[in-house]
């Protein structure tokens, strides 16, 4: 099919005032927030050198319904269509460009729209996997404490390329992760305090487990967190956790 070119020009500063064209959706920064199966920890970590300045705003799974999503598109256009599909998605809700195409396939846009729809948002930087996945594992790792492998298994989950996700998770080394789970574990350790011990080193491994850490880091973080409280350890089989 013939390519479209009369696409509005990208979003672009309105005379330094810093407003951005009415059809642009905001990309504000904010912390993800939709439900996942891990929980918990404050924090983040600024990066550098990286899409400076380009980390999406809060993520919803939940998409407008397939008639607001269409409203004011011309009748019959599904390129325009497609094109009003996407933007009220993109409204304040960073989206990957799999999520998009999925979205679009449901409403009934042919594939050859959608990819050419999806294809000039990429060119104008509507669509960025990259910041996506960048602000994403920022986001759920210091603000949640998820270790790399549950960071890789949700970027997945939201079509993200496996280069993309490995340069993005990237992002969090071995050490930063192992003190990531010290501060998970030393915040849930009070709560546990009373318990006999093998309880409470299964409860506390088992909580970093469900964030992704490994089996071998989850229980050297907390033998050595019950060993400074005074706990006897001892020699614990961990066949057993």
């Amino acid at each position: 099919m013939t390519r479209r070119t009369d696409w509005p020009e990208p979003p672009a500063e309105d005379g330094g005032s810093g407003q951005r064209s009415e059809s642009a959706p905001s990309t504000g920064h904010g912390a993800y927030t939709d439900a996942e199966p891990y929980d918990d920890g404050p924090g983040r970590r600024g990066r550098t050198g990286r899409r400076a300045g380009r980390r999406p705003g809060g993520h919803q799974d939940s998409a407008p319904s397939s008639s607001r999503a269409e409203k004011g598109a011309p009748p019959g256009d599904p390129v325009e269509q497609a094109r009003a599909i996407c933007l009220r998605l993109l409204t304040g809700t960073p989206r990957t460009r799999a999520q998009l195409a999925e979205a679009l396939r449901k409403r009934g846009i042919a594939e050859e729209v959608a990819e050419e729809v999806l294809a000039r948002f990429e060119d104008v930087g509507l669509i960025n996997d990259g910041a996506f996945a960048d602000a994403w594992v920022e986001s759920r790792h210091h603000g949640r404490g998820l270790a790399r492998r549950a960071l890789a298994q949700e970027l997945r989950t939201k079509g993200v390329d496996s280069a993309v996700i490995e340069e993005a998770v990237g992002q969090v080394d071995a050490e930063q992760e192992e003190e990531r789970a010290r501060e998970l574990v030393a915040r849930k350790l009070r709560s546990t305090r009373g318990l006999e011990r093998d309880k409470r080193l299964r409860r506390l491994a088992g909580m970093l487990a469900r964030k992704g850490y490994s089996q071998g880091l989850a229980l050297k973080v907390v033998r050595e967190a019950l060993e400074q409280e005074g706990e006897d350890v001892g020699e614990l089989d961990e066949e057993g956790f």
